[in-house]
């Protein structure tokens, strides 16, 4: 099954697609976006293991997340990879605007499920904004590594997403999760509409 079809029905139900004029500004400081992008891998990855170390003992989310870890970390040392390749710094990690709105949203309190589904959900909603950001990349970057470099991380983030979705239905009650995401789809709306658009900011 591609990816395409694992995520039918399920990609991407953002309520609010990117502004088109922020692939204009990117391509125009596409260092910037580069910088930035390996410290959201960076943190994707840590965010994994932050899941895994404090829920050791669900065995499919050890099993389904430890080799997103893996990825997550490719991406980051191929992002670096691509700056060393243009002679470009690495530079000092940015204030994530975006993720930062998005953790007010998690509820407090609850069962330690309610607890790991918010986070799940969050992530899964991060993934499908970087997806949908990849695919801009992809379709609007005149460099040609750059732009296939895009199109295969798009489609990681399309299965990481689902990845994240799944695992909340398996610890939670599908119709509460449903319930919850699409709360979280109409907030991460409000971020959007209320973030500037930045050429140096992935999110």
């Amino acid at each position: 099954m591609n990816w395409q079809e694992k995520t039918q029905g399920k990609m991407l139900r953002l309520e609010l697609p990117t502004d088109p004029r922020w692939v204009d500004v990117a391509k125009m400081s596409i260092e910037e976006i580069l910088v930035d992008h390996a410290y959201c891998e960076q943190k994707a990855a840590s965010s994994c293991i932050s899941l895994i170390v404090k829920f050791p003992e669900l065995e499919k989310l050890v099993e389904v997340l430890t080799p997103v870890v893996a990825e997550e970390w490719d991406h980051f040392q191929r992002v670096i990879s691509q700056l060393r390749k243009r002679g470009l710094p690495f530079g000092k990690p940015r204030k994530d605007t975006y993720v930062a709105e998005l953790m007010k949203f998690i509820k407090k309190g609850g069962s330690r499920m309610e607890h790991l589904t918010e986070y799940l959900l969050m992530n899964a909603l991060i993934e499908a904004r970087s997806c949908e950001r990849f695919k801009l990349l992809w379709k609007n970057l005149e460099d040609e590594e750059l732009k296939a470099f895009y199109y295969e991380l798009m489609v990681s983030e399309a299965g990481h997403y689902v990845n994240f979705i799944d695992l909340a239905k398996t610890y939670f009650p599908v119709e509460k999760v449903e319930k919850r995401w699409k709360e979280w789809l109409i907030y991460e709306k409000r971020v959007m509409e209320s973030l500037e658009i930045r050429g140096d900011r992935m999110h």
